[in-house]
């Protein structure tokens, strides 16, 4: 029988808020096994977050925890219940029963230490002694994941890895004294498929080498299929439906956890889309694109976009992929003029006041100090200063509406909506001035399944009666396959496919395009699994992953 890490009993939590009180965690019972991995599945603020951090006694003082929280100590000894335990023994506890993997590492990682000292500072605060002992450590800790050159690396600030290894470096200071229980918080929410695949890979690892076990917590259903073995949905702060990842996939019982299954998007589902006429008239024509950001002191320059040749005609959806630093979010920018072009042509054939752009983190998009209507009126008092402010207050209301938000929200203020409303209002913005192009960098990726699938499901009907081209710019190939008519594949700056989107994604010519698809979980862990195993017989680890 499986030894049990964790239990938790009736764990309820409350939160204090301004004034009045928010009930985050409603009743959760749950368990962890060594060797297991347990994901903890639903919609921003159902309380998952709340409940990893009860686990490491991490809740903020404003909050207030009842029920019990059973770790077992390293040692294997009787559990110790975490809300009950003084600050001595959370102490112990930490790091060695339980560790955490927090959701941003670039915020995680304190960035005057190189990382090999924020690995060792584990060690030292549980007594590992000697400067050399722990520098070895920390270089072994590195290689186990994956860092090259660990020894080199070691001596490294967080600002010198890419996000894939700085959350590499977040599991190896978790892995430092051999916690026996990994609290992940969305581990792979930011990262493109390739490096996801990775970390995934990584978490595996530790599950089947180690004998560690893991409470997941994620959005992601796709990374659920991948790597779970028990699924617990949360829904308004309460368990709903608890069971083996295979057969909460093939047969949900709970409406909520069908209703967020049906709301994945998931490649080959999607209605086939035709791609524009070759004679159509184009908005935008990039040939040989080039674009360098310079270096300091004036030395040479880094090519962000190296050579790129594409053509976006009216009413068409281009789908941009690849990545991280392939170049995508550039290529947005220089055509909305933010970044100037180095090399090649690119002709935007609209002037400034017909593009809308919406950004990737629509909670850093919007002035806090402005309402959401002063924020959405915003490209209105630049381009349509005739207008009077009656005139502007209706069009704002036109907009809200449009994108499915009461009138009413144009008096909030961007902390006062939820992470779909902002998103909302920021396509709101973008359409204000009824562009005949728009720009969307990765408007979905902060965003929940079933918020994804709502935002997705607005961009293709105002598409549909609107009629703008737009440039859609995502990691998320099945995302990118429900709204897209053809896309265009980058790698390090270069294009290396573009093609009608049914055929890049399911018939793709490049090594690369097909190392980008075969990456990708699907929703489904038979398949899932099915997948790894022909990719590792056909010798290929990556795609393993």
């Amino acid at each position: 029988m499986t030894a049990e890490l964790l239990r938790i009993e009736d764990l309820r939590v409350r939160f204090a808020v301004g004034g009045g009180r928010v009930d985050a965690v409603l009743g959760l019972d749950l368990t962890v096994g060594a060797g297991e991995i347990v994901a903890l599945v639903g919609e921003s603020g159902s309380g998952k977050t709340a409940t990893a951090k009860a686990v490491l006694g991490l809740l903020p003082r404003t909050a207030t925890a009842t029920g019990r929280v059973l770790l077992r100590p390293a040692d294997g000894s009787a559990p110790l219940d975490v809300l009950r335990a003084d600050a001595r023994a959370l102490r112990r506890l930490r790091g060695t029963a339980a560790a955490m993997v927090f959701q941003e590492p670039a915020t995680a990682l304190n960035p005057v230490y190189p990382v090999g000292w924020q690995i060792a500072e584990g060690l030292r605060a549980h007594g590992v002694a000697g400067r050399k002992a722990r520098r070895a450590r920390a270089v072994q800790l590195l290689d186990a994941v994956g860092i090259p050159e660990p020894h080199l690396r070691v001596e490294h600030y967080p600002h010198q890895f890419s996000g894939g290894q700085q959350q590499r470096v977040v599991i190896a200071a978790a892995l430092a004294l051999d916690a026996r229980l990994i609290v992940a918080d969305e581990p792979t929410s930011a990262l493109d498929v390739t490096v996801q695949a990775e970390i995934l890979e990584l978490l595996r690892r530790c599950r089947d080498d180690f004998g560690t076990g893991i409470l997941l917590i994620t959005h992601n259903m796709g990374v659920v299929a991948d790597v779970a073995d028990r699924v617990a949905v949360m829904h308004r702060g309460r368990v709903v439906e608890q069971a083996p990842a295979t057969a909460l996939f093939a047969a949900p019982a709970h409406d909520y956890t069908r209703e967020l299954l049906a709301a994945i998007p998931v490649p080959g589902r999607s209605a086939v889309r035709v791609a524009p006429a070759e004679d159509a008239e184009p908005i935008v024509v990039a040939d040989r694109l080039v674009v360098r950001y310079p270096r300091r002191l004036g030395r040479g320059g880094a090519r962000a976009v190296d050579g790129v040749s594409f053509r976006i005609a009216a009413g068409e959806v281009l789908g941009l992929v690849g990545e991280s630093g392939s170049g995508k979010t550039t290529i947005g920018r220089a055509i909305a003029g933010l970044v100037p072009i180095s090399g090649g042509t690119l002709d935007v054939r609209e002037p400034a006041g017909r593009l809308g752009y919406v950004f990737q983190d629509p909670a850093t998009s919007f002035n806090p100090l402005l309402t959401v209507g002063d924020s959405v009126a915003e490209p209105l008092l630049v381009h349509r200063r005739q207008l009077g402010r009656a005139a502007v207050r209706a069009r704002v209301g036109e907009l809200l509406e449009l994108v499915e938000l009461p009138a009413a929200h144009a008096g909030r203020y961007p902390h006062e909506l939820s992470g779909g409303q902002r998103q909302r209002a920021g396509l709101a913005r973008a359409l204000a001035l009824g562009p005949r192009l728009l720009i969307a960098d990765e408007p979905t990726s902060a965003l929940d399944v079933s918020v994804q699938a709502r935002i997705l499901e607005l961009l293709v009907r105002l598409h549909r009666e609107l009629g703008f081209a737009a440039l859609f710019i995502s990691h998320d190939l099945a995302v990118v396959e429900a709204v897209a008519d053809r896309v265009l594949v980058l790698r390090e700056g270069a294009a290396v496919e573009l093609g009608d989107t049914r055929q890049v994604l399911h018939e793709p010519r490049h090594p690369y395009t097909r190392r980008l698809v075969a990456a990708a979980p699907v929703p489904d862990p038979v398949r899932q699994a099915a997948r790894r195993a022909e990719a590792a017989r056909a010798g290929e680890p990556g795609l393993a992953r």
